[in-house]
């Protein structure tokens, strides 16, 4: 069995159980959707619950079916960390075992150094601290000096934060490129630009105009199927995660809706090839904002939207939908979580689903997808042919 078009959906951030070793990052109580369910006494998700969802992990709400539509499973992160590069490199088959740099204490005078030399400026911030308090303490400082805002996480990111009628997004995403340049001996997975806008504390807004600048990715899927002339396209921030490389087209996004609208506009011309969108609304609006009902109502959209989608693809298509970390919205704290992430596979093809259990590494979507195309497989372990035993 081999399919033509494979869609891949990531939803950013929607983990499904604390790994065994989050205690290692202060995760042990992590659940993502699993909380998020149980805060907003269970939501309808019919959609996702006949192709599995439920037969993953106990969802309030979501219970399991006795014969799924989608094959179902879960997958544990290999690598090392918990943040999107590391979860979207190890999905394409690029495993990190040596750490990021992450600087709990803000970064040294040498980096402020750096960053000074390259933008004139000395910077605001330099703490740790989410990006809305980060608007609320020194945006109004920023708009009166024009210095930049900069701030980092628990993860491996230098985040540099600007009023778009102070520093306007293109000044701020050439600041961004001179860092990336200057930080990649640091090891710091991402340079992200964070542009917003307001008058005041009380109402900065931050703009969809955010960009990522990793460091360059590993070896990995995207460039075995460019090799090939398998066209990869990127949906949303994609792109931004694997530097562009062998990505034939990209349609940047604003939000869930707007990705979703351009994943299904995409089907009218991409025959043959990978479909790679990020959904980004569950991790950059509700999981760090801590809002339980936001996600939630987050999920229930893209369910609803998931069910007009599916009828719209082909015996010739395959659909993965997962995760790339957690970012619980209820335990303590704001950053992404270690987590398990669910697996779901779903072709028109299928006549029931499969358990594919649990997979010792997100890389098995990357042996999956290579496998399908014929290409050799780098890391991790293919489920085509569990997927194989219950086509007609």
């Amino acid at each position: 069995m081999k399919f033509k078009r494979i869609v891949l959906i990531v939803l950013d951030g929607v983990g499904c159980g604390a790994l065994p070793d989050a205690d290692e990052y202060g995760d042990v109580d992590a659940n993502t959707l699993a909380h998020v369910l149980q805060v907003n006494d269970g939501l309808a998700l019919p959609t996702l619950q006949r192709m599995g969802l439920g037969n993953i992990a106990p969802l309030t709400g979501v219970a399991p079916v006795t014969q799924p539509l989608a094959a179902w499973g879960k997958m544990a992160e290999y690598s090392i960390g918990k943040d999107s590069t590391t979860g979207h490199w190890e999905m394409a088959g690029g495993v990190q075992k040596q750490p990021y740099a992450i600087y709990p204490e803000g970064f040294p005078d040498e980096i402020i150094a750096i960053f000074t030399k390259v933008t004139g400026k000395k910077p605001l911030g330099n703490v740790v601290i989410s990006g809305t308090d980060a608007l609320v303490e020194y945006g109004e400082h920023h708009m009166q000096s024009g210095r930049p805002i900069v701030y980092t996480s628990v993860d491996s990111v230098f985040q540099i934060a600007a009023h778009e009628e102070v520093i306007s997004p293109d000044e701020l995403y050439a600041i961004c490129t001179a860092m990336r340049a200057e930080l990649n001996s640091y090891r710091i997975a991402r340079v992200i630009a964070r542009p917003f806008v307001g008058s005041c504390a009380e109402d900065f807004t931050r703009t969809p105009r955010r960009r990522d600048f990793s460091l360059q990715p590993p070896p990995n899927m995207l460039d075995s199927l460019a090799a090939a002339d398998i066209e990869v396209i990127a949906v949303g921030k994609i792109k931004d995660i694997f530097c562009g490389r062998s990505i034939a087209r990209h349609l940047p996004t604003v939000n869930n809706r707007d990705g979703m609208a351009k994943i299904i506009s995409l089907l009218s011309t991409v025959e043959r090839g990978l479909i790679f969108a990020n959904l980004i609304d569950y991790d950059m609006l509700y999981g760090h904002r801590r809002d339980a009902v936001g996600f939630g109502a987050a999920l229930v959209e893209f369910d609803s939207w998931l069910k007009s989608f599916m009828p719209q693809l082909g015996e010739d298509d395959l659909l993965l939908i997962s995760a790339d970390h957690g970012c619980d919205p209820i335990t303590q704290g704001s950053d992404h979580s270690r987590e398990y992430v669910p697996l779901l596979a779903w072709s028109p093809r299928l006549n029931a689903g499969v358990d594919l259990g649990t997979r010792n590494c997100f890389c098995d979507i990357a042996a999956t997808i290579q496998d399908n195309f014929s290409l050799p497989i780098g890391a991790g372990v293919s489920f085509l042919s569990q997927l194989e035993h219950t086509s007609r």
